[in-house]
């Protein structure tokens, strides 16, 4: 599940710019040189997801609502229910769209004291005498 989640975090910024960038014409529109590079990734996973045939019809609709409503949380929400279920449904098809994702750049600090971080689930403290107290 922490897995599909974390696909799901790298997938959606490029397939919602993608469909900010085009509205619906995202669904059809040919790779434009003048897009930028999130916005080209996004319209490669859509294509792919599009492509899968599950659910497609759906999938556009979801796009379609996004496209219209901008930044709306509720159409972003619904867009990613939609991919993480057949995600869900195909852990290979995950695999898939993992290799079209750029590969992430290897966090670095510089500087004393200070924090190299690529992925963080708790508590990231810095500094003389520091408290931390994590409530469950």
């Amino acid at each position: 599940m922490a897995e599909i989640d974390t696909l799901l975090d790298q997938i959606m910024p490029a397939v919602e710019a993608a469909a900010g960038a085009y509205g619906v014409g995202v669904l059809t529109r040919a790779e434009d040189e003048a897009a930028g590079a999130t916005v080209r990734l996004g319209q490669r996973l859509l294509a792919r997801i599009l492509q899968r045939g599950t659910d497609a019809a759906s999938v556009e609709a979801t796009v379609t609502d996004l496209a219209g409503r901008g930044e709306d949380p509720d159409a972003r929400a619904a867009l990613r229910r939609q991919i993480e279920r057949a995600l869900r449904d195909d852990p290979r098809f995950a695999g898939e769209l993992s290799a079209m994702l750029p590969e992430r750049p290897a966090a670095q600090g510089t500087g004393a004291r200070s924090v190299s971080v690529t992925d963080n689930t708790g508590i990231i403290s810095t500094g003389d005498g520091a408290t931390n107290t994590l409530f469950r």
